[in-house]
């Protein structure tokens, strides 16, 4: 039989914890973005300026957009910022904090996936996000996210040594569970991509519309399938939603979220949070 567990600590009645995620990646200089807006790839050995310059729009335009339509509708997003940008970009650190967002590390950058790195270059990967957000916004982020979540056999552990508090690239769920390591457990919230535009509209081609339909999909059946708990995350990469015919759908999709009596707008923060003050071993 299948079991939904009910996950410690969440608000009586709020079955469906809705996180708000807005991303800002980085390709390091010898790389572009792996998806972009062209059918046809450049050839191995030049330069993809095309796509290059098309993500930049996330730290010219992007971010800022979705953030400030985040605070006109009151909700507090988890801010995933590739830790390379802190040198290069510390304004985009600056202004989620002054939002008082929540912070995710997102590894250093995109083309950088832990799992082909060592046990020392991913600890020491680990460490310079932490000192790049310590820099740059004046405090160190609790949540780490990997690139495509391309986590090691050791990623949970260092993130444990390293002072973390949760992860999110065990896909195997539907609601927090602790991550049994050998320096302790850390709390996986497990991440999910039915309401996110990197799919929805780079790799499947899908209309403006879809990202919206999508979360309405979702909230208008929920009482259908037994209203179990869910973490449903609504996830808008700043090159991608934060263009203003696709920022429109990002604003009606939260209004959206926000009119739904099931559901719990928060953060992952918030829910390790709860997760640990009910009784889980907190990381020290």
């Amino acid at each position: 039989m299948m079991k939904y567990p009910d996950p410690k600590g969440w608000p009586e009645g709020k079955t469906l914890a809705v996180c708000v995620n807005v991303i800002c990646e980085q390709w390091g200089d010898d790389a572009a973005p792996g998806a972009g807006p062209f059918a046809n790839p450049i050839k191995p050995g030049y330069e993809d300026l095309a796509s290059k310059s098309w993500a930049e729009y996330a730290k010219t335009t992007g971010l800022f957009r979705l953030l400030d339509i985040c605070e006109k509708l009151d909700v507090t997003a988890t801010v995933a910022l590739s830790s390379i940008l802190a040198a290069r970009n510390p304004e985009l650190f600056e202004r989620a904090a002054l939002g008082r967002h929540s912070f995710l590390a997102h590894s250093w950058s995109q083309d950088r996936y832990h799992v082909y790195l060592s046990p020392e270059e991913e600890d020491a990967e680990i460490k310079r996000c932490i000192d790049a957000f310590q820099s740059a916004a004046g405090e160190r982020p609790f949540g780490y996210g990997c690139p495509r979540g391309a986590l090691s056999p050791i990623t949970a552990e260092l993130l444990k040594r390293n002072g973390f508090t949760w992860m999110q690239d065990f896909l195997d769920a539907d609601v927090p569970y602790d991550v049994e390591t050998p320096a302790g457990p850390i709390v996986n919230i497990p991440y999910n991509m039915a309401v996110n535009d990197l799919p929805i509209y780079v790799r499947h081609g899908n209309p403006p519309n879809t990202f919206l339909d999508s979360l309405k999909v979702v909230l208008d059946g929920w009482d259908s399938i037994g209203a179990p708990h869910y973490v449903l995350d609504i996830s808008a990469h700043s090159h991608v939603l934060g263009r203003p015919t696709a920022a429109v759908q990002f604003y009606a999709a939260l209004e959206l979220a926000k009119s739904h009596d099931a559901v719990w707008l928060t953060t992952r923060d918030e829910i390790a949070k709860r997760w640990y003050a009910h009784g889980a071993e907190a990381t020290g």
